[in-house]
């Protein structure tokens, strides 16, 4: 029998783009990137697609699996994914997400691929994991060049080709990293893992470690103890004699979030690797690849917030309560237009630091030094305002967002991981200050940005001012940790209003300088104050039928 009507239900959010993205496209064609712009929205388009949400739903469904031994009980080593998984890295690789910018000779490649993985993230985030640390192992290869060579093409091939087999002789390749042990966790320099010299230029590596992501990655970048120092080695899980290097999987984490992706304890019994970088220096041979990880922590949380808001735009159209549709009510659309505010102000941050990668890369010792400043400021602010964002959105669902089948408990869990990754908010907030300490000239760099909005609005010359004020403050090392966070968030602010007055919408840059640089309004979400222009912001918003 029949027991009830269901009615006053969204439909399913499916056949949309995550491309419908006014200051994501705006960033493409003011940076150089315009010649992606259409790549970028078949990406968006596949993206909110139901075959690729699908695939997202099943993946997050089915986590890895640890087969420590096979039927004979031969140790095997190896983890096992729903296929839907090896879909998604498939779609990420063939659409150069990885490491192919590196082999992009176009002005703007690392501005488009950061689009790209800002697009496709959208669908599911945790096989972002291997494609980040992938995009991030070239740089710091390169500082051993006969290895880069050799492994550098196949890191960059756009062909995903899963599983054991020796390096070299496989199509493409996957990248992880492994740094973090038990008593150190971010102070890699506590590190007890040690490799030995083998006599023909290849080290034997014993140890273990606390969190490898992606352990089924066919080549790691391992820090371990040498005579001169903590160095860093390149791994492959197969040697180029076809056997199984000694990579033990002791157990897969049991994670808040990040389910679809792999992490693992590991420990090395004689595992052969290969030196990169200068013996003694693994530390700022690896850094290079943290700072390209932190960049995809910035851009993914980015995606998190659009995601989110896209689910609370969805729902609130659909939804009527107290007789009318939620999104019409004006509190709700308060709420809405704060979490577009906050969304629309992490992606211009995010292609912009993409956009002085490019440029960096260029030569430009400018867009380098603020890269450095701007990207541990923009890793502590915007990844740990990702959490707040999910759980307002999650909230605009009411009870609907709590489900697991709504996908917004998958937004949820994932937001933490982005500040945790590569460094939580007081590793990214002491490197503020390292930046600040060693490297001055980031600062004018930083300024010199900033200041190219001064005197289009009232509020940002003030903050700008203030700002100015707290760096003075930084007098002894105690006290400026004192300050770190305080900083690093006001360093963050500052920047995200200078680039939303100088090229967003108004009324989203009139909201942001309100609200987050004018300390008289509430700091929840929903506080913008009277005449902020909720309509014009909402018009940047995803669409109710985007398609």
């Amino acid at each position: 029998m029949t027991t009830h009507e269901v009615f006053n239900q969204a439909p399913p959010l499916a056949g949309f783009t995550t491309a419908d993205d006014p200051a994501l496209l705006e960033a493409l064609r003011r940076d150089g990137g315009g010649w992606g712009e259409a790549e970028v929205r078949a990406l968006g388009m596949r993206a909110g697609s139901e075959e690729v949400q699908d695939w997202a739903r099943l993946a997050e469904a089915h986590p890895p699996v640890l087969r420590t031994h096979d039927r004979y009980g031969h140790r095997v080593d190896e983890v096992e994914f729903h296929p839907a998984w090896h879909h998604l890295m498939a779609a990420a690789v063939g659409s150069g997400q990885h490491a192919a910018p590196w082999t992009d000779p176009r002005s703007g490649a690392h501005l488009v691929r950061a689009a790209k993985f800002y697009v496709w993230a959208q669908a599911e985030p945790g096989h972002g994991c291997p494609v980040s640390m992938t995009y991030a192992a070239v740089p710091a290869l390169r500082t051993q060049p006969e290895l880069a060579a050799v492994y550098e093409p196949l890191l960059a091939s756009r062909t995903y080709d899963f599983g054991l087999r020796p390096p070299l002789g496989k199509r493409g390749l996957i990248a992880g990293m492994s740094m973090t042990e038990k008593q150190g966790g971010s102070d890699v320099r506590a590190n007890t893992t040690t490799a030995v010299p083998a006599g023909d230029g290849s080290y034997v590596v014993t140890g273990h470690k606390w969190f490898t992501s992606a352990p089924m990655s066919d080549v790691f970048l391992v820090l371990a103890q040498t005579d001169e120092g903590l160095t860093c080695f390149l791994m492959p899980r197969v040697l180029p004699d076809g056997t199984r290097n000694a990579m033990r999987l002791q157990r897969l984490k049991d994670k808040l979030g990040n389910r679809s992706n792999a992490s693992a304890e590991i420990e090395y019994e004689g595992a052969v690797a290969w030196p990169v970088g200068e013996p003694g220096r693994g530390v700022r041979t690896i850094v290079e690849m943290v700072n390209m990880t932190r960049l995809d922590c910035v851009i993914g949380s980015a995606a998190g917030m659009r995601a989110g808001l896209r689910q609370a735009m969805h729902h609130t159209a659909y939804r009527r309560a107290f007789g009318a549709e939620l999104i019409d009510q004006p509190l709700m659309r308060n709420v809405l237009a704060d979490l577009a505010v906050e969304s629309e102000a992490a992606t211009v941050l995010a292609m912009r630091l993409a956009a002085a990668l490019d440029r960096s890369e260029a030569g430009d010792a400018g867009e380098a030094a603020l890269r450095r400043l701007a990207l541990a400021a923009g890793k502590y602010w915007v990844c740990k305002r990702g959490s707040a964002h999910a759980a307002e959105a999650l909230e605009c669902l009411g009870g609907n967002g709590y489900v697991e089948e709504s996908g917004m408990p998958r937004l949820y869990r994932e937001a933490p991981l982005l500040s945790i990754w590569e460094g939580s908010g007081n590793v990214a907030a002491l490197d503020v200050l390292r930046v600040l300490t060693r490297e001055p000239a980031a600062l004018d760099v930083y300024f010199a940005e900033v200041d190219a909005a001064a005197g289009a609005d009232a509020r940002l010359d003030a903050a700008a001012a203030g700002l100015r004020g707290l760096l003075g403050t930084l007098t002894d090392p105690r006290g400026a940790q004192l300050l770190a966070r305080r900083v690093a968030e006001r360093l963050a602010l500052v920047l995200q209003g200078s680039l939303l007055v100088r090229y967003g919408d108004p009324a989203v840059a009139d909201a942001f300088c309100a609200s987050r640089l004018d300390t008289d309004w509430g700091n929840a979400f929903g506080t913008l104050p009277p005449g902020a222009d909720l309509g014009a912001i909402l018009d940047r918003a995803p669409a109710k039928d985007a398609r």
